[in-house]
């Protein structure tokens, strides 16, 4: 499988454990329990995944730790970054790109878990390089 086909495939499981974690738990809660489910379900379904994972900053050929953590890292080649917000502002997108670039890795999924309907809160955000 392609690199695409293989990031499209993990996005698609992504997306799908999300909507079954919005329909169980629905919208409102905390950022950290829909990150906690989301977690669980990956796991579940033999998934890589890793949680609340620092991400530090070269500055000057120097590693730098800022305080920068992605929510969670699936197979080690997409960021999930979790809202639960009223509505994503672009700096949401900023933010998320902004780890892709700092990781060097090409695609991430925005979620905001504070919507009716799940797919109207899911974002895909690709990393031109």
């Amino acid at each position: 499988m392609s690199q695409r086909g293989e990031l499209d495939a993990i996005t698609k499981q992504i997306v799908s454990a999300s909507i079954d974690v919005h329909r169980a738990l629905g919208p409102g809660l905390l950022e950290s329990v829909y990150e906690s489910c989301l977690e669980f379900d990956l796991i579940e379904q033999g998934l890589d995944v890793q949680r609340q994972v620092a991400l530090p900053v070269s500055y000057k050929q120097v590693k730098l730790e800022a305080g920068y953590r992605v929510d969670l890292l699936v197979e080690k080649q997409v960021i999930v970054e979790i809202k639960s917000v009223e509505q994503i502002a672009p700096i949401h997108k900023a933010q998320l790109l902004t780890y892709l670039k700092v990781s060097n890795l090409r695609v991430g999924l925005l979620i905001n878990f504070n919507v009716d309907v799940l797919r109207k809160g899911v974002s895909r955000v690709v990393n031109g390089y």
